[in-house]
């Protein structure tokens, strides 16, 4: 198969991301062969690898889309600070993306900057719209309440600078995240800073 047919074939495929092993699979080939074509393609600037085993159709594909591929097999999406950003609650644009999942906690560098993935317990997973087209993004609710999540345990406190909510700001659905949180002393925890924060946004 030359790299011309395969990429018509990707492109009918109508993913804006793709692994090695599903074009494999697409194509008939061998994982070998899949990466040997996908390497050729992306020398010729028609596909573009984010990192190792997931490949992008187009150079600016969105944090947002990109978020899921990076922590497969474990869903996940963009939350903590680019979250907040994104629904303009703060500022500061962060200097990397953040995103929530049910993987391990780490950082991944790709050709579309720095990944910050956050672990998050089943039980307090989910909270984020979207679709795999445009990609996932936690609600302005989640976002807050999954960073004082994962600043809790390392004993950190919650600062927004001029964080502003949005008018229709959900506090029963920030409280409802809260009480999901199975550990008493985690929930006493998040839930305090929680109400510091929104006290110093009522203020």
């Amino acid at each position: 198969m030359t790299s011309g047919e395969a990429y018509g074939r990707l492109r009918r495929f109508g993913r804006p991301v793709v692994e090695t092993g599903e074009v494999s699979a697409l194509l008939g080939v061998s994982v070998s062969s899949a990466s040997h074509l996908l390497r050729a393609l992306a020398r010729s600037g028609l596909v573009h690898q984010v990192h190792r085993g997931v490949w992008a159709m187009e150079d600016a594909t969105s944090p947002r889309v990109l978020a899921p591929y990076l922590t497969s097999p474990y869903p996940g999406y963009v939350s903590l600070w680019s979250a907040l950003w994104d629904h303009g609650m703060i500022e500061q644009i962060p200097a990397e993306t953040f995103v929530a999942s049910l993987g391990r906690t780490r950082k991944v560098a790709t050709h579309r900057g720095s990944f910050s993935i956050h672990h998050l317990a089943p039980d307090v997973f989910g909270g984020f719209t979207g679709d795999p087209a445009a990609g996932f993004v936690a609600t302005p609710e989640k976002a807050l309440f999954d960073v004082a999540y994962v600043r809790a345990p390392r004993g950190g406190r919650v600062y927004f600078p001029e964080i502003e909510l949005p008018a229709d700001f959900d506090h029963a659905a920030l409280s409802g995240w809260v009480d999901r949180i199975p550990n008493p002393k985690m929930k006493t925890v998040v839930g305090r800073e929680l109400e510091r924060t929104l006290a110093v946004v009522a203020a």
